[in-house]
């Protein structure tokens, strides 16, 4: 274990849990400064994969001169004045890489009292794609609002927070698992990967179905997507494999903030054989440095 890392102004469990899904905004502008260390923290993140992953701006002057000041969210959205798209080079891995980079974002975001919101189905791709430049191979499929949170919500913000549940999250015992399947991993295991486990289990996730699955055997931790059949097929993208690679980045951000550093590695997937889950799909393993 090496020295304790402080990654953000606040500790990062402290991020996780303040951290939420903020639809109804007030209308003040970013400023140049915070757009300016936004701006900066963007281009140094990087992820567990190779997908070159871009995180564009977009704010309430391109969306007046290139949308005639109209986007759609379907009502989600209230007085956002700034987004951030999330555009990825096709590739392996790059929808958990995209996961990974923007939620590492929205919590730098959180640190700076910001308010964000993941948004895969929930706004009009059409109108957001005359605000972004899109190279070749490159695909544009998350967005989200970023700005202050408007302390009364809209009925719709109220709503979605309610039919969603945002705020329920799986137990223990049906997210994470030791040596096999039919064992839980129990939440008195080692201290600080409790920690980390804990702040998957505290991940957003589409419509908070929290699809990750980590079975631990000896000193790996393998990360599984549980996927919820036909959810993602009228995306056109499968949004729960972003869904793993946020849980990823929680998942080390946490140990990192502890001093326990390790990589991502895609492993032989036969190590999958023999699950009793149903729709079961590996994604990559955490092996820590050893000294």
């Amino acid at each position: 274990m090496k020295n304790r890392e402080q990654l953000f102004n606040k500790p990062i469990m402290d991020i996780i849990k303040s951290r939420h899904s903020v639809r109804t905004y007030n209308t003040e502008k970013l400023s140049g400064e915070i757009k300016q260390k936004l701006s900066e923290y963007a281009d140094d993140i990087k992820g567990p994969f190779d997908a070159r992953v871009r995180l564009e701006s977009i704010d309430s002057f391109d969306i007046l001169e290139k949308a005639s000041g109209r986007i759609g969210t379907y009502g989600v959205i209230k007085g956002a004045q700034d987004y951030i798209a999330g555009i990825v080079e096709s590739g392996d891995n790059d929808l958990e890489q995209l996961g990974y980079i923007l939620e590492k974002f929205i919590l730098y975001g959180t640190s700076l009292d910001l308010g964000t919101c993941w948004l895969g189905g929930t706004f009009k791709r059409s109108d957001f794609a005359k605000l972004v430049t899109l190279h070749e191979n490159e695909k544009f499929l998350i967005v989200t609002p970023i700005g202050y949170a408007r302390q009364k919500r809209s009925i719709v913000d109220s709503l979605m927070r309610f039919s969603a549940g945002s705020n329920n999250r799986k137990p223990w015992e049906e997210l994470f698992f030791n040596e096999n399947w039919s064992n839980y991993l129990d939440e008195k295991c080692e201290v600080n990967y409790a920690n980390a486990l804990e702040a998957v289990r505290l991940a957003p996730s589409a419509s908070n179905k929290q699809p990750w699955r980590i079975l631990k055997r000896g000193n790996k931790y393998h990360f599984y997507l549980k996927s919820n059949k036909g959810y993602s097929d009228r995306l056109g993208f499968n949004i729960q494999r972003i869904d793993m690679g946020i849980a990823m980045c929680h998942f080390e951000l946490a140990l990192k903030e502890l001093g326990i550093y390790g990589n991502w590695v895609i492993e032989d997937q036969d190590v999958v054989v023999g699950s009793s889950i149903e729709n079961l799909t590996y994604t990559a393993t955490w092996i820590e440095f050893r000294e």
